[in-house]
């Protein structure tokens, strides 16, 4: 086995910093999809069956790419042609999405919509899978905690610039932020293509910059008679499903409750501020009132993910002290309370607050899970169970995307408002859920 040496913090920038354009477009996803596809016509309660695209094909992408990417080798690396793969993808995506409009000679522009948005998120998790296992790859178990904060760090970077960009583009530079009905605003659709480009140049900065281990004869060997042995890539990474670590398991019940609520927020919010704060009517999505609503939505969510950004980097300090589970159920609660509290609230700028809340919940999410669950995996098992590990994401967004949008029109009676309390009560199940997690590195300290 390869003796993984300690790397300096640049060279784990670097390996990282391709997470920074991934999530510059995944913030402009987030923050505008709702309101591009209610532009081309679909209301609140089909909001959350377009989003399934995303989940459903990041339940299929990220096992198969993390399968394959361990059982790769090429001039490039083993991580690195996902990467490239996937950036080139996803920016094609970027720049079709907001467009959709201009396809629609024989498809509605609402199901082109969701079309790009699918392809978008299949080829985000090409890319991303890979990032996540390449920490895993090359850092020592003591530097994981930096290594996942520092990835933590450069996306709530990425994702502030990607939220915060239509703000700029209409407030600041003068870019319309109003079209005719049917038609996305072009403060949107220039900020989709900025991100085409800022994401392919960060990815492309970590390809060039960053050495991957060449795997040992011995690895190499074993994979091929692992591979003549199963047959099927697909019965492998079922076997592998069936026989998945204990503190995988028990992460599962955390990370349902969590991407749960997180689904809600990132399809609910732009509804529920702009009825519930700004007054907007649901009815009515090309407004000025509406679309000044989904421009702030753009900027609380680059709040939180500032937030994020920040808190990311004493992460592992905290952890240190008071260890990855405690770090984690306190962060998670911290965050429901914020989202919660979203209901008391009346004026837009106040929104700001419970913003605080929900990043420093979305910092430890994207941290500390990964960090926990790397302890546990089997070395040439890390990309597969990377991949496996996001159906505890993916399911619990599917389902919600099934049952959201229903409950959003029956229960709540079109107020979406109740969708973000909904999330707030997840996100404190889910920090309850955490006690119950074995962190095995964690016990390797206490014993020490």
């Amino acid at each position: 086995m390869i003796k993984r040496a300690k790397l300096s913090f640049w060279q784990i920038w670097n390996m990282s910093f391709g997470f920074l354009g991934i999530q510059f477009g995944f913030a402009l996803q987030n923050a505008n999809a709702s309101r591009i596809l209610q532009t081309f016509g679909a209301d609140v309660e089909h909001l959350s069956w377009f989003w399934i695209a995303a989940p459903l094909t990041g339940m299929i992408v990220q096992p198969i790419i993390g399968h394959y990417s361990d059982k790769t080798w090429t001039k490039l690396g083993r991580r690195r042609p996902y990467f490239l793969a996937g950036a080139i993808m996803t920016s094609i995506a970027l720049l079709l999405m907001p467009n959709a409009q201009l396809l629609t000679t024989v498809v509605p522009a609402m199901f082109i919509g969701g079309g790009m948005l699918m392809i978008m998120d299949a080829s985000i998790n090409i890319t991303m899978e890979p990032f996540r296992a390449l920490v895993a790859d090359l850092l020592p178990s003591e530097q994981r905690t930096l290594g996942f904060s520092l990835q933590t760090f450069l996306i709530g970077v990425g994702a502030v610039l990607g939220s915060w960009l239509p703000y700029i583009l209409a407030e600041w530079v003068g870019i319309s932020k109003t079209a005719d009905a049917g038609i996305v605003p072009d403060n949107v659709i220039f900020s989709f293509y900025i991100g085409a480009v800022v994401l392919i140049l960060a990815v492309f900065w970590t390809i060039f910059r960053t050495k991957e281990y060449p795997p040992e004869e011995e690895e190499l060997q074993t994979s091929e008679k692992e591979e003549k042995k199963s047959g099927n890539g697909l019965i492998e990474i079922l076997r592998d499903f069936k026989n998945m670590p204990k503190t995988m398991k028990q992460l599962g019940f955390v990370q349902f409750f969590t991407w749960f609520a997180l689904y809600s927020v990132w399809v609910f919010t732009t509804p529920a501020v702009a009825v519930h704060i700004y007054g907007a009517d649901i009815s009515d999505t090309s407004s000025v009132t509406y679309q000044d609503a989904g421009n702030w939505v753009g900027i609380i969510f680059g709040v939180y993910n500032a937030i994020s950004a920040v808190y990311a980097l004493f992460l592992p300090a905290i952890a240190a002290r008071i260890g990855r589970k405690n770090t984690h159920a306190l962060s998670l609660i911290v965050g429901g309370v914020g989202l919660i509290s979203m209901y008391f609230i009346s004026s837009p700028m106040w929104l700001l607050l419970p913003m605080v809340g929900l990043g420093i919940a979305w910092g430890s999410i994207l941290a500390m899970p990964y960090a926990i669950l790397a302890g546990s995996l089997p070395m040439k098992k890390i990309g597969i169970y990377m991949g496996i590990f996001n159906f505890f994401i993916t399911i619990p967004q599917i389902i919600n995307g099934v049952i959201g949008g229903p409950i959003v029109k029956r229960i709540f009676d079109s107020h979406a408002i109740w969708a973000i309390v909904m999330a707030g009560i997840c996100l404190i199940i889910a920090a309850v859920c955490v006690q119950f997690v074995e962190d095995k590195d964690d016990v390797v300290k206490l014993k020490r």
